[in-house]
């Protein structure tokens, strides 16, 4: 870590304290803007109408009807997340990026699935979107703050539409970084391809965990426990559950199966505190953390990533 003397890392001839060094202090909450509308001609899930999330039964084999609506509805969420990913620059505030994905939502003809959600003792979340800045490691809720340069983020996008759910999410560099933290964000992403690179019918789920905690920790990482991915489908989240750690389930993956794999590497501790917000969840050493998540299909021979937009020329997982 520099030094407030030291040189700053971006070759300015600057020192670090009057340079970059405002980008490594914790992320504060700020002023978080009215919740937006969403018009009753968009189709709204359950607990956005009732404010409860009910859980029910829910095959995560999903049948032919579901899954052709799941990849148009996955290809709308990889879409808006190229989109509000092309806003990300120095000075934006995390409410610009919450309105983009919700004007863009709407403009698709879906719900944003983030807005309105809740949880067992749980305050339903405010936004459409959820902004992880640095240190925090998902569930970020979007607000006055301007990104500054050296920052990441997370941006993580949910839509529901035809009766489905999407969600994708990657990290993004606020203009230029420091080399660690840029070298968190490409292991952090080359997790996910290894963890979907391991899927493969009759093999037990904890393949895609250990794929994922074997190259964050032989890079000098952590991966985050207290958070993993989940089946999704007609419920925002379902069976079956994807640790992206060596858990031990074995539980075997089959050809149908849908979920999300969306690993949360951290530069020192994986453990977790979360605000008083009861949503924003931070590392307990404030180092930073990356996330990257692609909806996933299992196939006869592999995997099928859903969560693919219409154009991959500046997707976020390839131009790190």
């Amino acid at each position: 870590m520099l030094r407030p003397n030291d040189r700053c890392w971006c070759e300015s001839g600057r020192k670090f304290k009057v340079c970059h060094q405002a980008s490594t202090e914790p992320v504060r909450a700020g002023v978080q803007s009215p919740r937006r509308t969403v018009p009753e001609s968009i189709e709204w899930p359950e607990y956005a109408k009732t404010g409860l999330v009910v859980k029910r039964p829910e095959s995560p084999i999903k049948p032919p009807d579901v899954l052709e609506r799941m990849r148009r509805t996955c290809a709308a969420a990889a879409d808006t997340l190229v989109e509000v990913g092309r806003m990300v620059a120095p000075g934006i505030t995390t409410d610009e990026l919450d309105q983009c994905v919700h004007d863009l939502a709407i403009a698709a003809g879906a719900y944003p699935s983030p807005l309105g959600y809740g949880a067992p003792n749980l305050p339903a979340y405010p936004k459409s979107l959820c902004t992880s800045v640095n240190e925090v490691i998902c569930h970020g809720i979007p607000d006055d703050r301007p990104l500054r340069e050296g920052d990441i983020v997370n941006l993580d996008v949910t839509l529901y539409r035809e009766g489905v759910h999407g969600d994708t999410n990657a990290t993004f560099v606020v203009g230029r970084t420091d080399p660690d933290s840029l070298r968190l964000v490409r292991v952090t992403r080359d997790c996910l391809r290894r963890a979907i690179d391991a899927v493969r019918p009759g093999e037990p789920i904890r393949v895609i965990g250990a794929a994922i905690q074997a190259h964050a920790e032989a890079n000098g990482f952590s991966v985050v426990r207290d958070f993993i991915g989940h089946g999704v489908g007609e419920q925002f989240h379902t069976a079956p559950e994807i640790p992206h750690y060596d858990a031990g389930t074995r539980t075997e993956l089959q050809p149908g199966m849908v979920f999300t794999i969306e690993p949360m590497i951290a530069m020192g501790s994986w453990r977790v505190r979360i605000w008083p917000d009861q949503w924003t969840a931070i590392t307990e050493d404030r180092k930073r953390t990356a996330q990257f998540e692609h909806t996933i299909l299992v196939t006869d021979d592999g995997a099928e990533i859903l969560t693919v937009p219409s154009t991959t020329d500046d997707h976020p997982f390839w131009s790190i």
